[in-house]
């Protein structure tokens, strides 16, 4: 397992994490992609090959008032010849040494990664959720999939996220 800056991954490498979240995920696009970019990139390599891949970027949460710095895990993926073989969790725990440097660690999960996000102490985000659009605030209420690790909130309170094109959250 490697842990590195999107500027320290090789193309090749990050082409192939890249043509696994594609495969993995339905839909799963280009800005999908550029989500995933900018931050720390955890990668499992089979025989030179990538065969799970996660990220963590940096986003802004406003919880309560406050705006929060969030490490935002990103484009988790396991190639499906290789599922169940402890993957996901390696995966995850790189990106949650991650922890100390934002006041929480969130995501979004597919229904497929709830499991292995909730086996991990992820909690699930109860409360309203919204998102900071170029048009101002906007409710997101079909949003019910926001998973936090980390610090003290509450889960039922009202969360926002910063804007960013394509899936807001």
């Amino acid at each position: 397992m490697t842990l590195r800056h999107t500027a320290q991954v090789d193309r090749t490498e990050l082409a192939a994490a890249r043509e696994l979240c594609f495969a993995s995920f339905d839909p799963f696009g280009d800005e999908d992609w550029s989500h995933a970019l900018g931050g720390e990139h955890a990668l499992v390599h089979d025989g030179g090959s990538v065969v799970a891949h996660g990220a963590v970027v940096l986003r802004r949460l406003l919880v309560d008032g406050r705006w929060l710095r969030c490490g935002y895990v990103e484009a988790v993926a396991v190639d499906e010849t290789h599922r169940g073989r402890g993957h996901g969790h390696t995966v995850m725990a790189a990106l949650e040494a991650l922890a100390p440097g934002y006041d929480l660690l969130g995501l979004c999960a597919s229904q497929a990664g709830r499991p292995l996000y909730e086996s991990r102490g992820w909690l699930r985000w109860r409360g309203p959720t919204s998102a900071l659009t170029p048009d101002g605030v906007v409710a997101t209420p079909d949003e019910d999939s926001i998973y936090v690790l980390g610090g003290a909130f509450d889960l039922d309170a009202p969360i926002t996220c910063d804007w960013r094109e394509g899936d807001l959250w």
